[in-house]
């Protein structure tokens, strides 16, 4: 019989995942076994194997959903057509989408090491995609003479990655709100490219 929308199947799927996740930032992918990823589920090892053929599948999938999610999220975003006004956008989307999943923003760096070469080059090619958009903002906020660049790739690397270092000491409780944490973001990044924003920051 095949399976049907929000049938116990797609549920197992959907809680393989969840476990995945979580045992995998937590310990490690090298560390956890199928069957400790089945004992959590609740579900028999063999079973398992019939949502997922094996560890390394699992971790692609992760990622790869990770990264599809996120470049789908970006792609509804409604976006000004002012070069400065875009990288505020993208820093604030940026910080908003990774506090809200510090689980796969983890794995999805920490784990990049463990994918077997066709895996890799999958995962790689999704964050190319992502890593593109940053730099076609300053691309064409460089073209059109509102930035100061050295070089258009390094400054996006370098923004990506300031950005995504939110998520290793970001507290909800801390002394900052999350709204001000991305003010000073937008003007760290605003002043990296060498503009002021107007309105405040």
């Amino acid at each position: 019989m095949a399976r049907t929308h929000g049938s116990k199947g797609e549920e197992t799927a959907k809680r393989i995942d969840e476990v995945a996740l979580k045992l995998f930032a937590k310990k490690g992918y090298a560390a956890v076994s199928m069957r400790e990823i089945a004992l959590e589920v609740g579900v028999q090892a063999g079973a398992l194997y019939n949502h997922c053929p094996n560890k390394q599948a699992l971790l692609t999938n992760l990622l790869a959903d990770h990264m599809q999610a996120l470049l789908d999220a970006w792609g509804e975003m409604e976006l000004p057509k002012d070069p400065a006004q875009q990288l505020e956008t993208f820093v604030r989307f940026h910080i908003q989408y990774h506090l809200k999943r510090p689980d796969q923003v983890f794995i999805s760096y920490m784990e990049l090491r463990n994918l077997e070469p066709d895996n890799f080059k999958k995962i790689e090619a999704l964050r190319r995609q992502y890593e593109a958009i940053p730099k076609n903002i300053l691309a064409a906020g460089q073209m059109a003479g509102q930035f100061n660049l050295a070089d258009t790739h390094v400054a996006a690397m370098a923004i990506l990655a300031q950005l995504t270092g939110v998520t290793t000491w970001y507290r909800e409780q801390g002394r900052l709100s999350q709204q001000k944490i991305e003010d000073i973001y937008v003007q760290l990044v605003c002043q990296s490219v060498g503009i002021t924003l107007s309105g405040g920051h």
